[in-house]
């Protein structure tokens, strides 16, 4: 199968022109201008952008949480993305304490086979990790292709893991060319927090917000890197929400210390008022971290152009208000933590980013694609439009205008954070691997379309990782 894609806006982290692209099978082989070829497909992409297709680098499909299961499982989750633009996620696994690693990989491999509609892969989340457990550690990263392991700081009892735990987790992975993602909040001294504000009788969704300090998220943020200097080790900070927390980052960075973060799209464009909001319909922004005082947003935008923030991820994690977000009626500590944003990630980012002044083209790919790709282990194969990666690309319209709404996304949620926003880029075709599986906002593809993506370990560290994403 040969697809000729002609006449579109090419943009890369790097590149910016005009072109054409021949796809064999999966991958790009020709790049030129005015190319004559026989061609199975040819698009027009005259007046669209032609962009490599996002990469989602922190999804929650089809996860247990907090005595129910977030909506959106491998084949919804994945149509939703593909409708957005974004053509590959890395969802997170999940050990449970006490039980191997290896079997949490599978569980995952069972719930997204033959499902999703665009290549995934898995980063896992490690609960417990004594030594005789470090050997499973080694198979993912060397035979598995799962090179980040996600530790917690929140979340007692469930998730969170000792600063011990961490620190063997850092400098094992670090060693073997693996990489921690590290949740970075104080969840001991939130949970405190959490309990004074019940026995007060506050029980609104706002004080969700209310009792997770953004120190305590700096505090969380600056021992993760204390550690991982200690572990001799790269660390990236995952949803990082707030000025004081990226503060740390900064300092850090300026240091040469080989620590990367990633923000997402709540953070930018939603804020702590939305909690304010009649009766219990802050409980849609019950998400971890909390969304944060607006100023924030501009601290953000700025660590994204300075790049002390090098991704914009979503945590895609959705939970229905009918029954999901409702078992928090009562007491916001019970109300699901998380919200849908696997689907808008691209258009808001650009809207929000390109057509708003604040980052380049070039940029915008590279924060929603090109980093990722490079930090996580699938550069070039994903993340750039280049002769020998694979064909998955975004005919993006520009200046297309769209709302958005619950009632027309494919998330299989009842409520759309971003209900009534109108936003400007849309994706309009979207090819995985030289398929089309969106054309013309419509799905073409089918469930199992997608990958299992085995990734590369992080050969590169310490100053040389930083480098590898500046």
């Amino acid at each position: 199968m040969k697809t000729l894609i002609k006449n579109g806006r090419i943009i890369t982290a790097v590149d910016d022109y005009i072109g054409d692209i021949l796809i064999e099978d999966e991958i790009i082989t020709v790049i030129g201008k005015k190319l004559e070829m026989e061609a199975d497909k040819i698009i027009d992409a005259k007046d669209r952008l032609v962009i490599p297709g996002g990469i989602d680098a922190h999804t929650h499909m089809d996860m247990p949480f907090g005595g129910t299961t977030s909506a959106d499982d491998f084949r919804t989750g994945t149509l939703a993305a593909a409708h957005g633009g974004t053509t590959t996620i890395i969802d997170f696994a999940i050990q449970a304490k006490g039980t191997s690693i290896i079997g949490a990989l599978d569980t995952w491999h069972e719930k997204a086979a033959g499902k999703t509609a665009i290549d995934y892969g898995f980063h896992m989340i490690v609960t417990d990790l004594p030594q005789e457990r470090l050997k499973e550690v080694k198979r993912l990263i060397n035979d598995e292709g799962v090179s980040s392991f996600k530790m917690f700081m929140a979340y007692p009892g469930v998730l969170l893991v000792d600063d011990a735990t961490i620190f063997r987790g850092m400098s094992f992975a670090g060693e073997h060319g693996g990489l921690v993602c590290m949740h970075a909040e104080n969840g001991v001294v939130i949970d405190e927090i959490v309990q004074r504000a019940i026995a007060k009788g506050h029980t609104a969704p706002k004080y969700h917000a209310l009792t997770r300090p953004t120190k305590a998220e700096a505090e969380g943020v600056n021992r993760a890197i204390a550690l991982a200097e200690m572990a001799e080790s790269p660390v990236y900070i995952v949803h990082l929400s707030c000025y004081d927390a990226l503060k740390k980052v900064k300092e850090a960075r300026d240091e040469g210390v080989p620590v990367f973060a990633e923000t997402c799209p709540q953070y930018l464009f939603l804020d702590y008022s939305d909690y304010e909001r009649e009766g219990f319909e802050g409980a849609k922004y019950v998400m971890t971290p909390a969304l944060r005082e607006k100023w924030n947003q501009d601290e953000l935008w700025t660590g994204i152009r300075m790049n002390d923030l090098q991704v914009i991820s979503t945590d895609h994690c959705p939970f229905c208000m009918k029954e999901q977000k409702e078992l928090g009626k009562d007491d916001f500590s019970k109300i699901p933590n998380g919200a849908p944003g696997v689907e808008t990630r691209m258009s808001l980012v650009y809207n929000g980013g390109v057509v708003a002044g604040r980052i380049s083209l070039n940029r915008f790919v590279e924060i929603t694609s090109t980093a990722p790709a490079k930090i996580f282990g699938l550069f070039p194969r994903k993340g750039t439009i280049a002769v020998g990666s694979d064909a998955d690309i975004v005919i993006f319209n520009p200046n297309k205008k769209m709302t958005i709404s619950a009632q027309t996304h494919h998330m299989n949620v009842d409520y759309n954070p971003y209900e009534g926003r109108q936003v400007q880029g849309v994706p309009e075709t979207v090819l995985s691997r030289g398929k089309v599986v969106i054309e013309n906002e419509k799905y073409v593809g089918k469930a199992g379309d997608g990958k299992y993506l085995k990734r590369s370990t992080v050969q590169l560290r310490h100053r040389e990782v930083a480098a590898a994403v500046h």
